[in-house]
């Protein structure tokens, strides 16, 4: 297998490729959620990614559904081991306020660190930017989580190039505990989030890059060619914006690469990620068993100089 690659400055360091936390608790539960965290750490892995609010958008749910289920998975294997938690605050209202108030993130790790069963966050993210709430105030609470003991590593998800800037100095003018990670939506359909002033500051500043969305909702694993395919899964229908000429270029392309390596269009993609400037590693979750096999196989693909100017090609046209 690949080396770990070290995230950022921090301690933390994973394989290429993160497990996404998203399905559990909602497509992905009892004991085949069971098997895939068990086989992922197993194989290799190292962090899962998760968040509080995780599975709101389910009728029923309240959030907090898929960190329940890290945390009885956890229980069930006796510890972390090796395998690091990453969770976020800031989508979920609740006790405290909203978004990156001080007083809600304060409150909403601790019903995290309840709910994972840990007596630290590995990695703990501003799940969004908050221009409501002063950086200044939002850094402070969260160095204190930091110095406290209660998180190790703090990210910021869904910031801009400009803001992140800011925290950045911020931190570095009060002394406070940096952001050392950014969680970008990043892959073959979906480049300007990243690429630019976010990439070149994470490149010059040493931030970690883990990115979400790796397969464009499951656009990139090729099982969507056509409109009569959206029903596939709960996701088809956001494959419309794909299902463009473009998108159908990189599939082709993908398709080529597949015969060529005998890697699936899924791990291409995930490879594709894994060799840009800057990049970490990418997050990807996995509804089945069989879905994470495939993803485990992205972590050793090394894709060529050829290979990637042709899918490079194909998303910028």
């Amino acid at each position: 297998m690949d080396p770990l690659r070290r995230i950022g400055r921090s301690s933390l360091e994973t394989p290429r490729l993160v497990l996404g936390g998203n399905v559990f608790g909602w497509t992905a539960k009892g004991e085949d959620a069971f098997r895939i965290l068990d086989r992922f750490a197993d194989a290799g892995g190292t962090m899962v990614d998760t968040a509080d609010v995780y599975s709101a958008w389910v009728p029923g749910h309240g959030g907090g559904e898929s960190e329940s289920l890290i945390g009885e998975w956890l229980k069930r294997r006796g510890g972390q081991d090796n395998v690091r938690i990453a969770t976020k605050v800031g989508m979920l209202a609740g006790e405290g306020g909203k978004k990156l108030e001080p007083a809600r993130i304060a409150a909403a790790a601790e019903a995290s660190l309840k709910r994972l069963g840990v007596e630290a966050i590995d990695l703990y993210y501003a799940h969004q930017d908050d221009e409501s709430t002063p950086l200044e105030e939002s850094l402070a609470a969260f160095d204190k989580l930091v110095k406290d003991g209660k998180v190790l590593v703090l990210g910021a998800s869904n910031y801009s190039a400009e803001r992140l800037g800011e925290a950045l100095a911020i931190s570095k003018r009060e002394s406070l505990a940096r952001y050392e990670v950014v969680q970008p939506e990043y892959h073959l359909m979906g480049r300007n989030r990243f690429e630019g002033a976010l990439q070149q500051l994470c490149i010059e500043e040493e931030i970690g890059v883990l990115s979400y969305y790796g397969l464009a909702s499951g656009f990139l694993t090729g099982k969507y060619r056509s409109t009569a395919d959206f029903g596939q899964s709960v996701r088809g229908d956001r494959m419309d914006k794909y299902l463009t000429a473009r998108g159908l270029g990189v599939l082709g392309t993908l398709d080529t690469i597949a015969t060529e390596t005998g890697a699936t269009q899924s791990q291409i993609a995930l490879a594709w990620i894994a060799a840009q400037p800057g990049v970490t590693a990418p997050i990807a979750s996995a509804r089945t068993p069989d879905q994470l096999e495939e993803l485990i196989g992205a972590m050793d693909l090394e894709l060529n100089e050829d290979q990637l100017a042709r899918l490079d090609a194909a998303s910028r046209a």
